[in-house]
């Protein structure tokens, strides 16, 4: 398993706050499961934070299930990405998964305003997407901060951070 590390211009010296969370990566022919805001056209990796006294493959089950309706299982974690902004460390944790069944979608209510819906996306064109990070740069330091972090997941990936990677 791979550790790659983020640091962000604006980070400080010392962190002194720390969100974890997981991500799935799942994959059907050769198209990547994605969560879509439709109002504000960010696209992401299905994944979000853990919760105190749960596993990360226990999160990475919950959070897909909560963001697409889909059930998965995971299969190995590949990636361990560290990143650093202003006073935090984000420690997200990537999961290679497969989809065993279906569930129901339980949006959060900024996720249901923000119009959060899964789509399948070939992944090349995923990888376009979030290759574009730094288009973002001086418009919302969020969204570069995000997309960067899951094209660093996606090269991982598909260099190899994945045995199975196509």
């Amino acid at each position: 398993m791979r550790e790659i590390e983020i640091l962000g211009a604006n980070r400080f010296d010392t962190f002194t706050k720390t969100r974890a969370g997981c991500r799935a990566i799942v994959l059907r022919e050769g198209m990547l499961l994605l969560s879509h805001e439709t109002v504000t056209g960010w696209w992401l990796i299905p994944g979000g934070g853990l919760e105190e006294g749960e596993t990360p493959e226990e999160c990475v089950v919950r959070e897909t299930e909560e963001e697409t309706g889909l059930i998965v299982r995971p299969l190995r974690q590949f990636l361990t990405l560290y990143e650093y902004y202003e006073e935090y460390r984000y420690i997200s944790r990537y999961f290679v998964c497969e989809v065993t069944g279906s569930g129901r979608m339980r949006l959060t209510e900024a996720e249901a305003r923000r119009g959060l819906e899964p789509r399948w996306l070939p992944l090349e064109e995923a990888v376009d997407i979030f290759s574009r990070h730094q288009d973002w740069a001086g418009v919302s330091e969020e969204k570069r901060g995000s997309y960067l972090r899951e094209y660093t997941a996606l090269r991982a990936y598909l260099d190899g951070g994945d045995e199975t990677a196509p």
